[in-house]
């Protein structure tokens, strides 16, 4: 299992090396997100798929933390020959993706992560991390992960699904997901039909859909303006928040 401190190395490497970006819309700080990248790959690929391919309008306004997860790949990478390893895991699963190992030890390593790294407003994952991302805010809502740390408010779903064994389904499902989503959905992606079926789950999903497959995709005209749409919804939440914490501390001040 890797560390927590090379988790988040890649993430520190882009920091130091990003240039000096704005701050978002009406002032105020940026929505802070852990990145959960894809089976088989890192953090650092996942940065260099949604920095390289997303305008600086965008990530300028996100606070993006890419951790590896925890499990060196156990198998072959699909990106083996696009990308450098090392590459990582979240979970392993079986054939059928219905049973699951090493998850539970996953949950634990997403937890520490977001208590020494933290407080995240929400989540953004690909793939496998977007499975995980998905699930996370209803399990976290029955107390069965991310008990010690702030309630997820966001998620941004990329190439998403939702888990197929009974018993993750009727934790993570079992009511509608209230989180701010944004689903990104890819017209020749395998799992599409999946992802449909997880729009289900949430209450009032904000959903981009591209021509693209299981990928991160680049961001057309029509995309764009959902996203920032997306992200100035976000950034209204924070800034209300914020007031409501000061008046908060005001009255605790008399």
């Amino acid at each position: 299992m890797g560390s927590l401190a090379e988790a988040t190395m890649t993430a520190t490497a882009a920091a130091e090396a990003s240039p000096a970006v704005t701050s978002p819309v009406g002032g105020g700080r940026k929505p802070r997100l852990l990145c959960l990248h894809g089976f088989r790959t890192s953090g650092d690929i996942m940065r260099t798929q949604v920095v390289g391919k997303w305008p600086g309008a965008v990530t300028a306004r996100l606070d993006l933390v890419f951790a590896d997860a925890p499990f060196p790949a156990e198998g072959k990478s699909d990106v083996d020959g696009i990308f450098p390893p090392p590459y990582y895991e979240w979970f392993q699963f079986d054939k059928e993706f219905m049973e699951y190992r090493n998850f539970e030890e996953c949950l634990k390593y997403i937890e520490d992560l977001m208590i020494r790294d933290g407080p995240f407003d929400g989540l953004m994952g690909f793939s496998q991390g977007a499975i995980l991302s998905a699930a996370l805010p209803g399990l976290q809502e029955k107390g069965l992960a991310l008990t010690k740390v702030p309630k997820l408010k966001y998620v941004i779903i990329i190439g998403g699904a939702k888990f197929k064994s009974p018993t993750v389904a009727e934790n993570a499902y079992s009511s509608k997901i209230k989180c701010h989503s944004l689903h990104f959905l890819g017209e020749t992606d395998f799992l599409r039909t999946h992802g449909e079926a997880l729009l289900e789950e949430f209450v009032d999903p904000v959903v981009i859909r591209h021509p693209k497959g299981h990928t991160v995709p680049r961001l057309d005209d029509k995309s764009l303006v959902i996203m920032l749409d997306f992200l100035e919804k976000i950034e209204k939440d924070l800034r209300k928040d914020a007031i409501l914490d000061e008046e908060h501390r005001e009255e605790y001040k008399c």
